[in-house]
């Protein structure tokens, strides 16, 4: 959520992971609780410290509107004229690599870096961090369309828009990632059009097929991880949208339609749409505010985290939803948040901040050293070994992805 200034650190090659290794073994196999060191020895978590108590407040004044259908009959129409691809085919031609990353905090389990265009590129920051277990859960190993993804939402300054990058995390496949542009549907059902999506996409949340993604002031917007477009790479750089019969996007292979809207009922009480994420165990989304005191330009004041349930047997919300817990936070600067089976994590943290707190609904907070520059939180459930959190840094110049067991960072 906030913004960062240049300051590379760069990575220990003696500590770097071998890349192309089934993740699920390490953890059966091996039974890691801290990350390895070039020596073998294990890197323990560091011991929790207390903090203060969330307060719980009454949810009944936070509540949504869902429309699922804004962009419906133009999305059908783009992908009728512009053509479409599932997720595997885009994964198919992947034309990024990842490379391994070890050492990022006190028993780091797992982590990448993104290739120098995205390592190093001031006019990009990544965001909102989800997962294929976030689609499906642990149903075949997490895979979605026979693929394990962790998913991460990119703010782009120049051009100003937003993109997820889309990476294979799957020793079937290679280690390497997409990049697909978000875009909003404009034009008419016979002649449809796109343009940017230029919201900050603080945090997102995948469930199903739908991508929800944090809009800061709004809600969130919806998309649909079935119905991505192909688009051509040809043209200017500057090029978005329809120019004649070809469709552009910044020269992107991929684009991704704006399917549907979240927003804040009138009359409800308004929040600060940070980041989310999705928690599997209770069908709901959570999400938290980025309040900075001192800051001119972000909200002051109390920070608030709300959970959203969705409908019955459900990815989706009904068309009214109200929120079944909300919190008063003691913390501010939060970038990430994340919940499962009742505990709670929020992310502190900013060029000074750097805390991962864990509250259980009860009694004080745990708080853990972590990194600063840090963003969103995923909680990524595993059926024979540690569940995880992954999250990922934002800094220009060090951008590792990365993930530790949820229970070494717990309450």
């Amino acid at each position: 959520m906030s913004a960062t200034t240049p300051n590379a650190q760069a990575s220990d090659p003696d500590r770097i992971l071998a890349g192309g290794i089934d993740r699920r073994t390490v953890l059966r196999g091996a039974g890691l609780l801290g990350a390895v060191t070039a020596g073998g020895a294990m890197l323990p978590a560091s011991p929790a410290r207390a903090a203060g108590a969330p307060d719980t407040i009454s949810p009944n004044s936070f509540t949504l509107t869902a429309d699922y259908t804004t962009g419906a009959d133009h999305v059908e129409a783009l992908l009728e004229q512009a053509g479409g691809a599932s997720v595997s085919e885009v994964m198919d031609t992947a034309n990024h690599d990842r490379t391994p990353v070890d050492g990022v905090v006190d028993g780091q389990l797992h982590g990448f870096r993104f290739d120098s265009g995205d390592e190093d590129d001031p006019d990009v920051a990544p965001q909102g961090i989800t997962t294929s277990r976030d689609a499906v859960g642990t149903a075949q190993d997490g895979r979605y369309d026979g693929r394990q993804l962790i998913a991460v939402s990119f703010y782009n300054s120049s051009p100003e828009g937003s993109r997820i990058n889309l990476i294979d995390w799957d020793a079937d496949h290679a280690n390497s990632y997409r990049r697909i542009l978000l875009v909003e549907p404009t034009g008419t059902a016979e002649e449809p059009s796109f343009r940017d999506v230029t919201i900050h996409v603080g945090g997102i949340a995948w469930y199903g097929d739908l991508l929800y993604v944090a809009d800061t002031a709004q809600g969130m917007r919806v998309f649909d991880m079935s119905r991505i477009l192909t688009t051509d790479t040809g043209g200017d750089k500057e090029q978005i949208g329809r120019v004649g019969d070809t469709f552009y996007a910044h020269h992107y292979r991929y684009a991704l339609p704006q399917v549907g809207t979240i927003a804040t009922r009138e009359g409800a009480k308004e929040l600060v749409w940070s980041t989310i994420s999705l928690d599997r165990s209770s069908r709901s989304l959570v999400m938290t505010e980025y309040r900075c005191p001192d800051c001119e330009d972000y909200p002051n004041g109390t920070t608030r985290a709300v959970r959203f349930p969705f409908a019955p047997d459900s990815t989706r919300f009904p068309g009214t939803v109200t929120a079944t817990e909300a919190l008063e936070v003691p913390l501010h600067h939060l970038n990430g948040v994340a919940s499962s089976g009742g505990t709670w994590w929020f992310n502190q943290s900013n060029s000074t901040q750097r805390t991962l707190h864990a509250w259980s609904g009860t009694g004080e907070m745990a708080s853990h050293p972590w990194v600063n520059w840090g963003e969103s939180i995923s909680y990524w459930p595993e059926e024979d070994g540690p569940d995880l959190l992954w999250s990922l840094r934002e800094e220009t110049g060090d951008r590792p992805v990365f993930a530790v067991g949820s229970e070494d960072y717990g309450p």
